[in-house]
């Protein structure tokens, strides 16, 4: 058998360069008779843990056949059976050697000068192109492979300090480095791009020499020279690889003779199988940016796919030393693991507590012994075995002396908190409680990881930042409670502590915390700074090619034409409905383009077709499907070491986005992180708790008045009519208008409705939503199984909601611990049969030995297997839910102040703010324009109660400016003219472009002499009035100046005779110019809206523009009338030569796009016009429904809707047409003659030709009554649909406009 091993391996880790994924290529070498294999990724060891762990689990799979051998073999030997016991023997002996062996490695990039040096002016001749290179750039390649764990360490460091130090468009390292960190490495010289292999190839043989000399002084015999051999007949390949290797493999051979090096082959793997050469050509592509037919792009040799030892011995036959001398490199690497239990930070304790030392001597070994290894209570709960096992788990005596330290240190603080918390006494359950909790962080070893969580949450408190009462299973935890890392008493609302750290197995906490998004970033630099900075770290992500996007990545680089590609990533389903789940196992197939190509006709049918550019799309996106495409920061979670932490892991860096600096970043992801002992914390920004941060300056600001947002009362009656009537708009996670359809049906009258709400309204249980409701007001009766179970299901009315409640239930009624109700709640959450199948006869017996009917318990049981998986955290409903009563509390009695609030921190989201804007006008709150003389750089509430923009918002303003005018304005009064503005403004600040930026947004409005349009008036000379005012407003600054700075002082603004510069006269702007342009620069339009004039027939008869996606997406085929403005048009010729159009139009709710092609275009283009007016009726319809020659479809093809133009028209012949008849419902009970007063006195006058209709509704006999006028026909102007909507608002009446379900569109 040949020995061979890979070496010099890239799997898609090497990130747009290679395509290897990792399981694949071991799959491959143990096929083929390889049992280990280097993963060398350029400048990297993203895809390291990954190789460790997928080899530890093929070696597991070894070991569990070994450990049964070896029980045979003991039931030979008993028996005395020799030829079993030799034929058992040779089964183990051959079974060790499929042992796979995981080698640590990096193709790292060693700088040609100093990592330092980052010049980009030195340059020199690449030996190979004969192109001019800068020298720094980049580097010489060099292959490091970690034959131990202080190799490991070394390899860490040195990856690491190539990027925090030495990256210049890649990360490098320097030989300086390399000496002081070599350590456990073996080096390998590299492809071309190598140090040797340069030199060699421009011809400077004593240098290589040299090179190699120096690296075997470092090395040693863990030193190699390498050679590769790409001899290629592919077309497309680059044929000049090959002729530039027989140059350099030649003089390798010779200065290894020389210098009496090894030589090792490789084949600079980059794909798993040769087929795969045409996808990595194309990945190349995307990677440079090329087409595939670009004669000039990139290419590879197309050789190097993962090749078997024979393909590699028939390739170096003549060399056979350079396969052997691989595997002598394999059997130099030790097996080792990366795993590793928590290295917890160190917390400093105070001194006069207590130190280490003094616990060594303090305790004996006995002492924590026994304290580790019983319950809270002193009792003996475990075998001296088990116990011993724990002591070494944990970290062994050495470790004990710091944990109990750091416990006893926690039990203070816990116990001081309890005091403030619960009074003084601390009540006896509770203190059982914190005793019980206060024990398993004590035992499982990470008391230290809960006085860092309290020490910077109290820090973060102390610099203002606002924390979130918690979030997740933390929140069950009385001692997080007491230490306030949390908010939310746990014995108030039966949170549990074992949901957050189960007692019976060791697994690290996992606490996430809520900043304000202005805080998050202090509280991280706070951290940074106590801990230091090589001790924090944020955590990668890696982002994959995903279904849609490897086809989108390969049409593009094949020139396919964007309607053909659109075509087939629309055939994607989002996901497989349930009539493909597999019959045996019940799970749904994953959307991939192999099962979309198994289940979608019309992909196969392109994968299949005669068009091969499309065939070629799908099968080389099948190819590149899931490899990395980019790298990207945890948008929260933090790592906080007890040391540098290059030396347990790799780290890369990364540019915050907020400061524009470099971060340190785990160069291993999240879900891995914690295995090799790093401590992951997750610090989170949350948006509404900066919107109540803002919304309390805002009353402090309006009112005058402090409020202690966590002290709001939990039973305010204004609240809960807010959530009741639905106006959610605004408030944390109640919003959407689901929720506010189940919040009026539910009336929510205690905080427990709000967290079963939050709870409930989510995929799965929504369903038990109007049983819920309907026990709440009686209408169904509350049911208990067994009657003690009313215990934990009174406040959810019978229905099982939360996870805690079948955790608390099982303990109940079958005395589960508390660590098997967690399993119990785990099982059922992820479907865990054999778990579930192995606890439930001990729940039926243990039941029924408490007395409890055995039908009704497996009854219990089976409701429960039901519902679990659905089942929310009670913990996490009630943090979130009481951050959404804090939102509604506010918005309840402070709204202006809190809907300012909102428009502040969504102003950069027009969608939102647009939101926000029409919740305000609903609330009957004035939304005023910027204003010089009221604006600050937020929206803010006035004396009057009105919301006033923020300058803020502007576009084109910047905070400095904003800064300047608003503390001139302070200190010396309102501006009573622009003259006046212009006099005392900081010109510097307020430059031109800001001052454009005001006049266009109506912050100069206040100046009533003159109009926006003025200021962009030109005069005579051709001169602005911006222009000729900032002139006019430098010259009295300095005069004034020189006047303050005189012998003669005196200055006042009469000695000044400085004539104001003469404003000329222009032309109005229309309307909608004027608009146009508020909107450019404000956002939205503010002062009016262009689409006023037709406001009745665009929101009453016409379907919103921001529903028609969701209708073809629901697949909704029905005609209906759209009606705007056109925003945006363009034309162009197809690639047939055919004119196409689109064309824009956008209503109150948003903008959609409508393409005109063929006919269309021919008989709309001249609609092609912005600011037109226009109605288009429309038709979503299945795409192709009208085709003369319609494809071939089946049931399993997923239906794609496209929108079809019936008929477009100019809004102004049409308006009137749209609205035929207008409804007013009226209840029997409120009919009175103050109404029938108001009602006759707004449709007095209004006479016109649409139909008026009335409904009169009883509620006892629950009938209606359908009346039409045949004297009165009205006129539905602004003002009439106006007052109607202030007696809707009153509750006096409901109208709507032509049909009822029109108004299902009115809201976005």
């Amino acid at each position: 058998m040949i020995q061979f091993t890979h070496l010099h391996v890239h799997t898609h880790y090497s990130i747009l360069d290679g395509m290897s994924k990792v399981g694949d290529l071991i799959d491959k070498c143990k096929r083929t008779g390889m049992n280990a294999i280097a993963i060398t990724d350029h400048g990297n060891m993203f895809g390291i843990k990954e190789l460790v762990d997928t080899a530890a689990k093929v070696n597991g799979k070894v070991k569990d056949a070994i450990k049964d051998l070896k029980k045979e073999l003991k039931k030979a030997e008993e028996e005395n059976n020799t030829d079993s016991i030799n034929e058992i023997k040779a089964k183990i002996e051959a079974k060790e050697k499929e042992f796979f062996k995981p080698i640590i490695g990096c193709e790292a990039y060693c700088a040609r000068r100093s990592l330092r040096n980052k010049d980009k002016d030195f340059k020199t001749i690449n030996p190979e192109n004969g192109k001019e290179q800068i020298v720094d750039a980049s580097g010489y390649h060099l292959v490091l492979l970690a034959k131990n764990p202080k190799g490991y360490e070394n390899l860490c460091k040195i990856v690491s300090m190539a990027w925090i130090d030495g990256y210049y468009r890649r990360p490098r390292i320097d030989k300086e480095i390399l000496k002081a960190h070599s350590e456990g490495l073996i080096v390998c010289s590299a492809c071309l791009g190598g140090e040797i292999p340069q030199h060699i190839i421009a011809g400077n043989m004593d240098e290589a020499e040299k090179s190699i000399m120096w690296f075997k002084e470092v090395f040693g015999d863990d030193y190699y020279l390498e050679i590769q051999r790409h001899k290629t007949d592919k077309p497309g390949a680059d044929q000049n690889v090959y002729q530039r290797q027989k140059q350099v493999n030649k003089k390798i051979l010779e200065l290894a003779e020389k210098t009496n090096t090894k030589v090792i082959a490789t084949n600079d793997v980059h794909f798993v199988e040769e087929e795969h050469a045409e996808a990595h050509d194309r990945l190349i592509c995307l990677s440079t940016g090329k087409d595939l037919d670009d004669p000039n792009r990139m290419r590879y040799t197309k050789q190097e796919w993962l090749k078997t030892p024979e393909e590699m011995a028939e390739i170096f036959a003549d060399v056979p030393e350079a396969l052997t001398n691989t595997m002598e490199i394999a059997d130099k690497v030790e097996v080792y693991s990366l795993d590793r239990g928590p290295i917890m930070p160190m917390f400093d304790i105070p001194a006069e507590f207590g130190t280490e030392e003094e616990y060594r001597q303090k305790f004996s070994h006995e002492d924590l012994f026994n304290e580790f290894t019983r319950n809270e209570k002193g009792e003996v709960v475990m075998s001296q075995e088990d116990a011993e096992k724990k002591i070494k788990a944990i970290g062994g005596y050495e470790r004990l002396y710091r944990i109990k330290l750091e416990a006893d240190y926690l039990r203070k603080l816990a116990l001081d908190g309890a005091k403030m918390r619960y009074g003084d006494p601390v009540p006896d359950d509770t203190m059982e409680r914190i005793v019980f909790e206060l024990h398993i962080m004590k035992t499982m070893g990470f008391p230290g990881y809960f006085l860092i969580v309290q020490d910077f949450i109290s820090a973060a408190r102390g610099m203002g930042v606002s924390v979130g009462p918690g979030r997740g299973s933390a929140a069950g935890s009385v001692v997080a409670y007491c230490l306030k890392i949390t908010d939310i008493d746990p014995l108030k609302y039966d949170l549990l502590f074992e949901r957050f750290l189960n007692p019976d197995r060791i697994s690290l906490p996992d606490i996430d915390i809520d900043f304000d998004d202005d805080g998050r970033g202090e509280v991280l630099r706070w951290v940074t700074e106590k801990y230091g900075k090589e001790k924090v770290a944020h955590i990668i992500t890696y982002g994959t090619m995903a279904t849609k996007s490897s086809i989108k990545d390969v049409g593009r680089v094949q020139n396919v034409p964007l309607p053909d590609v659109n075509r087939l990533t629309g055939l994607i389903p989002d996901k497989f409905g349930e009539d493909k789940a597999d019959p045996k196992t019940g799970k749904v197939p994953k959307v991939n383009i192999k099962n979309c190509l198994k289940y979608v006709p019309e992909l196969a049918e392109a994968r299949n077709g005669e068009d091969r550019n499309l065939a070629d799309t799908l099968k080389y996106a099948e190819m590149l499907e899931g490899t990395v495409r980019q790298t990207g920061v945890h948008a929260c979670g933090v790592i906080i070491g007890a040391d540098d932490l290059k030396k347990f892991a790799p780290l890369s860096t990364a540019q915050d986005k907020d400061t524009n600096e470099d971060m340190l970043v785990t160069q291993y992801e999240g879900s891995v992180i914690e295995s090799v002992g790093l401590i992951k914390m997750d610090f989170l920004g949350l948006k509404t708790l900066s919107i109540i941060k803002e919304a309390l300056r805002n009353i402090k600001k309006s009112k005058g008045i402090d409020i202690d947002i966590d002290k709001i009362p939990i039973d305010d009656a204004e609240t809960y009519k807010l959530y009741s009537e639905g106006r959610t708009i605004g408030t944390f996670q109640f919003e959407s208008p689901g929720m506010q359809k189940y919040l009026k049906e539910l009336q929510p009258s205690v905080f427990e409705d709000l967290i079963a709400m939050n709870a409930l309204y989510r995929p799965g249980p929504m369903d038990y939503i109007p049983q819920f409701i309907a026990r709440k007001h009686g209408r169904e009766p509350i049911e208990y199984d067994l009657d003690c179970m009313e215990m934990y299901l009174k406040d959810t009315y019978g229905i099982t909601v939360y996870q805690e409640q079948v955790m608390l239930l099982s303990r109940l009624l079958a005395n589960f611990t508390r660590g098997e109700s967690d399993a119990l709640r785990k099982a059922m959450g992820k479907k865990l049969r054999d778990k579930l199948d192995q606890m439930k006869p001990k729940f039926i017996a243990q039941g029924q030995g408490n007395g409890h009917d055995p039908v009704k318990l497996e009854k219990i049981w089976a409701d429960w297997e039901k519902f679990a998986s659905y089942a929310f955290n009670k913990s996490h409903a009630t943090c979130y839910s009481w951050v959404s009563y804090q939102t509604a509390y506010l918005k309840a009695h402070y709204p202006a102040e809190f809907m300012a609030a909102n428009l502040t921190r969504n102003k950069d989201n027009i969608s939102d703010v647009t939101k926000f804007m029409d919740e305000c006008k609903s609330m009957g709150l004035l939304v005023k324009g910027p204003d010089v003389n009221e604006s600050e750089l937020n929206f803010t509430v006035n004396q009057k109660g009105e919301i006033r923009f923020g300058l803020g918002g502007v576009k084109g303003v910047g905070e400095g400016a904003v800064e300047s005018l608003v503390n001139e304005r302070k200190k010396n009064g309102p501006y009573k003219s622009i003259y006046d503005f212009i006099e005392r403004v900081n010109l510097t600040a307020c430059n031109k472009k800001t001052l454009e930026s005001l006049a266009l947004s109506g912050a100069f409005d206040c100046f009533e002499d003159l109009k926006r349009e003025q200021y962009f008036a030109v005069n005579p000379k051709g001169e602005q009035t911006l222009e000729t005012l900032i002139r006019y407003g430098n010259r009295y600054q300095q005069d004034k100046q020189m006047n303050t700075n005189s012998l003669f002082g005196g200055f006042n603004d009469e000695t000044l005779e400085i004539p104001k510069p003469e404003i000329p006269k222009t032309e109005p702007w229309s309307t909608l110019e004027r608009l146009g342009k508020e909107k450019e620069y404000v956002g939205i339009f503010l002062s009016s809206h262009p689409l006023d004039q037709y406001r009745v027939p665009i929101q009453y008869a016409c379907v919103n523009l921001n529903q028609i996606d969701n209708m073809k997406k629901n697949r909704d085929a029905q005609t209906f009338t759209v009606a705007g403005i056109v925003t945006g048009c363009r034309e162009g010729m197809t690639k047939k030569s055919t004119p196409f159009g689109i064309l824009t139009l956008q209503d109150y709710t948003g903008s959609y796009e409508f393409p005109l092609f063929g006919n269309d275009y021919t008989s709309y283009r001249n609609f092609l016009k912005e600011n037109l007016f226009i109605a288009i009726i429309v038709k979503t319809q299945e795409r192709g429904s009208d085709w003369k020659y319609p494809s071939k479809k089946d049931d399993n093809t997923p239906k794609e809707f496209e929108t079809k133009i019936l008929k477009m028209e100019l809004l102004e012949n049409v308006a009137t047409k749209l609205v035929k008849k207008i409804t007013i419902a009226l209840q029997l009970g409120k009919i009175n003659a103050e109404l029938t007063h108001k009602l006759l006195g707004i449709l007095d006058g209004n006479n016109g030709d649409t139909e008026l209709f009335l409904e009169v509704h009883d509620p006892e006999s629950r009938s209606n009554i359908n009346l039409r006028s045949k004297k009165i026909q009205i006129n539905p102007t602004n003002q009439l649909i106006n007052e109607l909507e202030i007696l809707e608002k009153e509750g006096s009446i409901k109208f709507w406009i032509n049909n009822f379900e029109n108004r299902r569109y009115l809201s976005p």
